[in-house]
């Protein structure tokens, strides 16, 4: 397979003059789409605004639909997508945990993905593939299924400032009603929950529990805290297994940083010496506080700052074995 460069380029010439300078989009721009956003919709290159989806949808009345949220960075050899073929392969492991059809491999996947920020004229952004469903009133996954490739320009989701958080009231699902390791777009209704009481409660973000007491994540973010030297993350089971989270475990290898997969609870954490957030929308977001304890060390000299730092490099220059099509 090509390198994602070579791809870029291809997609780049196979246009004339005239054509190509319509795929360029005008700088003030709205947040998701504007009048000349282009999206990959079943097949088909379509305007953003031109689309529609029907009412009587599965997803829309059961919120039962799969995605990923991946994003791209700009590289002084173009826009370089960070582990697609991740992102992708756990986007048809969540399309066969709830039975959901999806016609496309992950290089098919990956090289779409590639034209829509072509098309767009994105380099620096946020990657949207969503399957849903066609019409159904019933309670089992419809046979027809919809695939949806869009993408926008997107700041970190959490800002760029260090956090105070407060533990939710609102549990993580418990791993026998649903399945916890899919993303699914209907379990997103209980991250909006927390969301929701976090800000009205004058907090940055959320952290939920498990159905034992236990820390499980963020409402869109995987959890780390550091305490002597060790970092400490909770294990499978009652998390969405990041991507993001993933990248951090390898990092911290590279580092000589020890992790440690383990059950703990807020009191564990008030005592820590730091702590950070991690996913593909927020990349590796530094926390202050938990329910205002506040941490022993500067985020400045904390691992979980070393490693915003490794993970900011890894995806912007030229770590590239990750990046290219295989």
């Amino acid at each position: 397979m090509p390198r994602a460069i070579d791809l870029w380029m291809v997609l780049r010439n196979r246009l004339e003059p005239s054509e190509r300078a319509a795929f360029f989009i005008d700088k003030k721009k709205i947040m998701y789409y504007n009048k000349n956003t282009v999206v990959y919709l079943d097949g088909k290159w379509v305007k953003s605004k031109e689309t529609s989806a029907s009412l009587y949808g599965q997803s829309l009345h059961y919120g039962l639909g799969v995605f990923e949220g991946i994003r791209s960075y700009k590289t002084e050899d173009g826009p370089m997508i960070f582990k697609a073929r991740e992102h992708f392969e756990r986007l048809h492991y969540s399309a066969r945990k709830m039975h959901i059809n999806l016609p496309y491999t992950v290089d098919e996947l990956t090289e779409l993905s590639y034209e829509l920020l072509y098309r767009n004229n994105l380099e620096d952004a946020y990657i949207r593939p969503l399957v849903y469903m066609g019409e159904n009133m019933s309670l089992q996954t419809d046979k027809q299924s919809h695939v949806l490739l869009c993408a926008w320009e997107w700041e970190r989701y959490l800002g760029d400032g260090q956090l105070n958080v407060m533990t939710s009231s609102f549990q993580r699902p418990n791993p026998k009603s649903c399945f916890v390791e899919a993303k699914v777009t209907g379990h997103y209704t209980n991250s909006i929950l927390a969301t929701n009481q976090a800000k009205r409660a004058g907090y940055d973000e959320a952290l939920l529990l498990d159905m034992n007491g236990h820390v499980a994540e963020g409402s869109g973010a995987n959890f780390f805290y550091e305490k002597d030297n060790i970092l400490f993350t909770a294990p499978k089971g009652n998390i969405l297994q990041g991507i993001t989270r993933q990248t951090i475990f390898e990092l911290a290898k590279e580092f000589g940083y020890q992790v440690v997969e383990k059950y703990f609870t807020p009191k564990d954490v008030y005592q820590a010496d730091g702590a950070f957030f991690t996913g593909t929308a927020a990349e590796v977001a530094g926390i202050k506080s938990i329910d205002y304890n506040y941490f022993k060390l500067p985020w400045e000299q904390t691992m979980g700052f070393e490693l915003a730092s490794a993970y900011k490099n890894r995806v912007q220059k030229k770590e590239y074995k990750n990046f290219e099509l295989v």
